[in-house]
């Protein structure tokens, strides 16, 4: 007689556990900073098509790693979200905490309910405004959100990226040496180096009213680094 198949529900989420961390840490690392000039975004990311980090609304931008196709849904989940809740509520009821709240639930549910568990892990990035203080939230696998300050870092070797900025970045830290310690970062990570041309950034700019993301173009990225020497 052939005896059923039996794994307990404790192994079978700690199996989606260790398939969905294997697939993130294949990830090129994010770090999110903040700086004097607002929150500061940096992915290692070789391609100029496929963005890691994006705005999600006003003050609020999204960086994702693990498998492109899953992390570019869920921005896009996001800004549907956050259209709608500013379409009928206001504008500023769309905050980093509401979405990373709305996030922790799709992602908590699809951990438990779906057989595959979503590949990603993510950082919403978002800048405050008078007596309001930056909130940046990193929301795992499955679902598990950390309330993070000054630094957050996701993707592959993560915890060697997040050791190595906790060391050095204080408050008060510009742009630009934000975008230098990240860079000196990435090149720890990589024996052979790390070039300006994988560098991703963006901003979100304290100066700036309304939107408040920008996107760094590599040449600026470069003139930045270029100074940083």
């Amino acid at each position: 007689m052939t005896m059923p198949f039996y794994v307990s529900p404790e192994q079978f989420l700690q199996d989606k556990a260790e398939y969905a961390k294997k697939g993130i840490s294949r990830g090129r690392s994010i770090a999110v900073l903040e700086v004097v000039e607002g929150i500061l975004l940096v992915a290692d990311n070789p391609s100029h098509a496929l963005h890691k980090i994006s705005e999600i609304y006003d003050r609020v931008a999204f960086a994702g790693v693990g498998k492109y196709s899953e992390f570019e849904n869920l921005r896009k989940a996001g800004i549907r979200y956050a259209d709608l809740k500013g379409f009928m509520y206001s504008r500023e009821d769309v905050t980093g905490r509401s979405l990373a709240n709305a996030y922790s639930e799709l992602l908590g549910n699809s951990f438990s309910q779906d057989m595959k568990p979503m590949e990603v892990e993510i950082i919403l990035a978002d800048l405050g405004s008078g007596d309001r203080p930056n909130e940046i939230y990193r929301i795992s696998f499955d679902g598990s959100i950390f309330d993070e300050s000054l630094v957050s870092v996701v993707g592959g070797r993560s915890e060697q990226l997040k050791t190595f900025l906790k060391d050095r970045v204080r408050p008060g830290v510009t742009l630009k040496e934000g975008l230098g310690l990240v860079r000196s970062g990435f090149m720890e990570q990589n024996d052979n180096g790390h070039l300006v041309m994988n560098i991703e950034a963006a901003v979100l700019e304290r100066s700036t009213d309304g939107r408040c993301f920008r996107r760094l173009l590599p040449e600026e990225v470069g003139r930045l680094l270029a100074t940083d020497q």
